[in-house]
């Protein structure tokens, strides 16, 4: 069995579902599971529609689920013609789950109806392809992920309950092929214990895949994308970047790590685990070579992989006493920063003070300020970029750093990392 992962670009518009939907035909004579995310933009269209109902925006809220749902019917009608009679019954059902909560009065968290409201997206793009390949005399079976991958109830960044989502997969998955050899699902989300709908994380489709092939003891997975391959540097940034056709897990993980936006960082662990082979092939261009990421004994010479974080801010914490920054302050200081789940992605500390680079956009940030506040002193700089070279040369440096001012440094023999404005 192989695992396929499509990204919300492949079925943006009907041209590209068609497409799509021949490369999984194309690919099914043998079992083939695929997962496919939210269509295009509504994921962000979602996130528009959560914070309007929180914001008891409510006519605000459901005249932008409005506009959802005519955009769906209206590309369901069009995908399929004049056979979507039975999908858009079914992606009725699935409105009304949303149209519950926005007609009721919030009473919990924000991260909770985040994900109620944001989770249908997925569900309804994968309700509509696996009724075109149907359509198309290509047999596929639809599950419900929630109803498989149970998670702790860590709303926004669920962890999976692996033990539970095994036994869920061999008895209620690894059926479906028996009927048909293309199963899909949904990436991205899943259920807690009490069956409401979390999701993985931004961008955590590419995780689902990797689980599910794990679980699955897949031979390979393939993430689809509108790029030829990984490259060495986003082509909107890096003019001159070039195709990378052979990579280890270890570096995959590197450039995650950093922030490259690529591959999902979560995703290489479970496939690192089995030696499953993940493949980046563009849907584009079928033809082209694409990208292996698997483990290899040989020496590959990579060419300096690029990575550039916008919307950065640089948090100075020093002590008010000018006591020193030891292992009690830093215990708390970090307790701090997990607490208001704050990722750091880059730290230095020196004898009164601790620096941390962090997202801008981090929405717990005016929270984390007020506990730091209670006993540091706090400064920061913002609009600030992240910069980090692996197999770093001098020329690649120079060349883009001319017009830039660096504020801090960490190097290594392979990599360096610095935040510049």
């Amino acid at each position: 069995m192989n695992v396929f992962k499509f990204g919300g670009a492949s079925i943006e518009n009907v041209e590209r579902a068609k497409s799509t939907a021949a490369i999984i035909q194309e690919n099914g004579t043998q079992p083939l599971l695929v997962v496919i995310s939210a269509k295009g933009k509504t994921t962000n269209a979602l996130e528009e529609i959560a914070k309007a109902y929180f914001a008891k925006q409510t006519e605000k809220a459901l005249e932008l689920f409005e506009q959802l749902k005519q955009d769906h019917n209206d590309y369901a009608k069009a995908l399929l013609e004049n056979k979507s009679d039975a999908l858009l019954e079914n992606l009725q059902s699935l409105y009304l789950e949303i149209e519950w909560i926005l007609n009721d009065v919030p009473v919990r968290g924000y991260d909770y109806y985040y994900d109620q409201i944001v989770s249908i997206g997925e569900l309804l793009s994968t309700l509509i392809i696996a009724a075109y390949l149907n359509k198309n005399e290509t047999i596929a079976s639809w599950i419900d992920i929630r109803d498989i991958l149970k998670t702790d109830d860590t709303y926004r960044d669920a962890h999976i309950d692996w033990n539970t989502t095994l036994q869920l997969v061999e008895s209620q998955i690894i059926p479906l092929f028996a009927h048909s050899n293309i199963v899909i699902t949904q990436g991205f989300i899943g259920s807690t214990d009490e069956n409401n709908s979390i999701t993985l994380g931004r961008e955590g489709s590419d995780y689902t895949a990797a689980v599910l092939a794990n679980m699955c003891n897949a031979e390979s997975v393939t993430i689809w994308k509108d790029v030829p391959s990984l490259l060495n540097g986003d082509p909107k940034i890096f003019p001159n970047t070039v195709p990378i056709e052979e990579i280890t897990y270890h570096e995959v993980i590197e450039m995650a790590f950093y922030g490259a936006q690529v591959i999902h960082p979560k995703t290489i662990k479970p496939l690192q685990n089995k030696n499953i082979p993940l493949y980046v092939k563009c849907f584009l261009d079928k033809k082209l070579k694409g990208t292996c990421i698997h483990n290899t004994d040989k020496k590959i010479n990579y060419p300096p992989i690029l990575v550039l974080k916008t919307k950065q801010t640089l948090l100075q914490v020093t002590t008010k006493d000018y006591s020193f920054i030891t292992e009690d302050n830093l215990s708390r200081i970090y307790k701090m920063f997990h607490d208001c789940k704050i990722k750091i992605n880059l730290i230095q500390n020196a004898a009164i003070s601790f620096v941390a680079c962090i997202d801008s956009h981090t929405a717990h940030l005016d929270e984390l300020l007020a506990l730091l506040n209670e006993q540091y002193e706090v400064k920061r700089n913002e609009n600030l970029f992240l910069f980090t070279v692996r197999h770093y040369r001098q020329d690649i440096l120079k060349e883009e750093l001319k017009n830039r001012t660096v504020l801090l440094t960490q190097k290594t023999r392979q990599t360096i990392q610095m935040v510049v404005k």
